[in-house]
């Protein structure tokens, strides 16, 4: 081992982070804290700050990694569409430090993807955005209108939209995730359908322990092979103090070697303000998740 290499595997181990005067990039802390840890960001949506720049300021201010930020929204249906808005969320994230971590169509459980003609088109932009952002995972809400539960029929239409979209997301190394009230074997049912890497499911730990699933053994059984994100979420109780048991969560997402991003969702309870709530959040997810 010459003195360069010794040198740093002893910073890497210390975690004193430096730079590398060949590459310029850091290594070191940062580079232990992405082999180790998991970044954490949260829905704006959440942070009351859907489809708004305001989102990173908060974001900072709560100490998160990163923003799973909103496509459109039903107030401005282009929204990120625009390139002068894409622009402008890259220079938010890059002046507070905060990742755009993800990228989300919630409006589909208002316009439905099973059957808005025009929801097509913004899923097929989505992938354009996600490119431009640099996100690698699209969440596609399937709950209220946009309710896939015994439908078959807007199962199929869904499936059939998806087909469309998926060769493009194949080629721009974006994944579709889907995130529904469906059990990991209905899920399954629609990626084996569609036939394409570029569709896999957005696992919500909570949704799931609400619809009476046993999501360690959905999580273990569809792997991080078929599991795209983790929304990490209470219904109105603050993180790892409601019904989901965040420990075994952790234990679960080490076991099938996932180490992607978790999104942060919910979790604010009757009594506390969003913000109080969520830098207790942060606070416990790294606890739980580091």
């Amino acid at each position: 081992m010459n003195r360069k290499t010794f040198l740093e595997k002893a910073l890497l181990i210390t975690g004193v982070a430096t730079l590398s005067p060949q590459s310029g990039k850091s290594f070191g802390l940062d580079k232990l804290q992405r082999k180790q840890n998991f970044p954490i960001g949260a829905c704006d949506w959440s942070i009351n700050g859907q489809a708004s720049l305001k989102a990173f300021d908060t974001a900072k201010q709560i100490g998160l990694d990163g923003i799973q930020v909103s496509l459109n929204s039903l107030k401005d249906e282009d929204h990120h569409r625009d390139t002068g808005i894409q622009q402008q969320y890259k220079d938010a994230a890059k002046r507070t430090g905060v990742a755009v971590s993800g990228l989300a169509l919630g409006i589909l459980n208002e316009i439905p993807y099973k059957s808005e003609a025009r929801t097509e088109q913004w899923v097929q932009d989505s992938v354009d955005v996600a490119k431009a952002l640099g996100v690698k995972a699209i969440l596609l809400a399937f709950f209220g209108k946009n309710d896939l539960k015994n439908d078959p029929i807007g199962t199929q239409v869904v499936i059939e939209r998806l087909k469309a979209v998926a060769p493009k997301a194949e080629k721009s190394g974006v994944t579709l995730g889907i995130e529904s009230w469906l059990s990991a074997s209905e899920h399954m049912a629609i990626i084996d359908a569609v036939g394409s890497p570029a569709v896999k499911v957005y696992y919500d730990v909570c949704n799931s322990s609400v619809m009476g699933y046993d999501i360690f053994q959905e999580m273990r059984d569809l792997g991080k092979k078929q599991i795209c994100e983790v929304h990490i979420k209470e219904n109105g109780f603050l993180i790892g103090q409601g019904k989901v048991d965040m420990k075994r969560v952790r234990q679960t997402l080490d076991e099938i070697g996932y180490r992607g991003w978790l999104q942060l969702e919910g979790a604010v309870p009757k009594d506390k303000s969003m913000m109080d709530s969520y830098l207790e959040n942060i606070k416990a997810a790294r606890q739980l998740f580091s």
